[in-house]
């Protein structure tokens, strides 16, 4: 028997960005293709990085997840029409990133060059450092929001990111944090921090969610370490990070009136 539409939406054009390093791109591939399965009126294609001009200028939206992967200026050009146009992006964890790796016989130091201005400008924001991964406590910063409403302050073990950023910033979640920030140029964070953030460009928007760090056994190799011989998703095992990004899916995929498409208990 055939299963009801569950989206009143017509198709839906999506292309989710998965690429980089230093994290586990399989995992995290897999778990937004789940997401995005859930919503039926979703046609996808699926990409490493943002060279796919072509096709990237014509989709309704963008998921990324991605580290150390860098659009060029002309390709930000073609995401931010895309977004003026009426089009959503969702950058998450470390979509913001441009790191350069130590030098093999240098000091073990992360940089973090302002490689990428013209898509750092679309972002609103560029990652600098983070702290060592542990416990932190997360808290809404807009209610009554549909990103955040219902969600309580919340701890739970990630990357929290020190960034740039530009104005024009809808705050949504944030995090406390004055500390070191060892290994990276930046050495240091002070006061509080975005985690979960909108801004709006000309008829669409840019969504920034920071959390969701996943590495694998094998994703450091290139700094010399061929098997971690763990799996680190500890950050994915958050009930409260799992409704966020949820509802971060929903809304690329739907917009501004996203939650008709979730499940009782999800919105």
């Amino acid at each position: 028997m055939a299963t009801p539409a569950r989206c009143s939406s017509t198709r839906v054009e999506v292309a989710i960005v998965v690429g980089g390093r230093w994290h586990d791109l399989d995992f995290a591939r897999r778990e937004l293709l789940n997401l995005l399965g859930e919503h039926d009126a979703v046609r996808c294609s699926v990409h490493t990085d943002f060279s796919d001009v072509a096709r990237l200028s014509q989709v309704d939206a963008i998921v990324a997840y991605t580290c150390d992967v860098r659009p060029t200026a002309a390709e930000s050009d073609v995401l931010r029409a895309m977004v003026a146009e009426g089009g959503r992006l969702l950058a998450l964890h470390a979509t913001n990133s441009a790191i350069d790796a130590p030098d093999p016989d240098g000091p073990r130091i992360f940089r973090t060059p302002d490689a990428m201005p013209e898509f750092t400008a679309l972002l609103g924001n560029r990652f600098l450092a983070h702290p060592r991964i542990g416990p932190y406590l997360i808290e809404p910063t807009a209610r009554e929001h549909p990103l955040t409403s219902g969600v309580p302050a919340f701890t739970t073990v990630d990357e929290i990111y020190v960034t740039e950023t530009g104005d024009g910033l809808d705050v949504l979640m944030d995090v406390e944090y004055s500390g070191p920030c060892p290994g990276f140029e930046t050495d240091h964070g002070e006061g509080r921090h975005p985690v979960l953030f909108m801004r709006r460009e000309s008829q669409g928007a840019v969504v920034s969610f920071t959390l969701g760090h996943c590495r694998g056994r094998f994703d450091v190799q290139d700094l010399g370490v061929e098997d971690l011989g763990v799996l680190d998703r500890v950050a994915w095992d958050s009930p409260e990070f799992r409704i966020v990004l949820r509802r971060c899916v929903a809304w690329a995929v739907h917009g501004d009136d996203f939650t008709h498409c979730l499940s009782k208990g999800e919105a």
